[in-house]
C-alpha cells in the first residue's frame, strides 16, 4: 500500500540528488537534441504511444506497435486493444495539453483526462475494493486509497 501524502520520510537522500543531476543531464542533452528536429511532436507522440501501451498491458490488455500504428491511419479492423491504448495515447496527449495551457494538475484536469479515456462522466472512484492484481500469479501489485473522499 502507497504511503498518503505528504510523506513522513525524507526523498531527498545522497542517492536520490545523484539520480536527479542524472536525469537533470539527460534531459538538457534531450531538449538540445529536440531543439534541432523539424518535429518534436514527432518525438513527444512516440513517447505516448510507448507510455500508452505500457500502461495498458498493466491492465492486461496487449497490443504491438503495428498494430497501433495501423489502428491511428484506419479504424477499420481495428483490435479493440490497439483502440484502448489510442484512445490511452489521446487522453495522455488531452492531458499534456491542459496542463500546458493551465500551468496546473488539479482534480478537474485529472477527471478530464478520464473522461476521455473511459468515454463517460463517472469521476473519481467512490466504491472501495479495486485493486491492480497481476494476471499470471493474482499478486495483489497496488492497492489505491479506500477512504471515500468528498471533492
Amino acid at each position: 500500500m502507497l504511503e498518503m501524502l505528504p510523506l513522513k520520510r525524507n526523498l531527498e537522500t545522497k542517492r536520490v540528488l545523484k539520480q536527479l543531476s542524472r536525469a537533470s543531464r539527460a534531459l538538457a542533452e534531450l531538449k538540445g537534441l529536440a531543439k534541432i528536429m523539424p518535429n518534436q511532436n514527432i518525438l513527444i507522440n512516440a513517447i505516448m504511444i510507448n507510455e500508452a501501451k505500457t500502461s495498458s498491458s498493466i491492465e492486461n490488455i496487449v497490443t504491438t506497435h503495428d498494430e497501433i500504428y495501423k489502428a491511428m491511419v484506419k479504424t477499420v479492423n481495428t483490435t479493440p486493444a490497439a483502440k484502448e491504448v489510442i484512445d490511452y495515447r489521446s487522453a495522455i496527449w488531452e492531458g499534456f495539453e491542459l496542463v500546458k495551457r493551465n500551468q496546473v494538475i488539479n482534480l478537474n484536469i485529472i477527471m478530464k483526462i478520464q473522461e476521455k479515456l473511459e468515454h463517460n462522466q463517472a469521476g473519481v472512484r467512490s466504491l472501495p475494493g479495486t485493486v491492480i492484481k497481476n494476471s499470471i500469479t493474482g499478486e495483489t501489485v497496488y492497492t489505491p486509497p479506500q477512504k471515500k473522499r468528498i471533492y
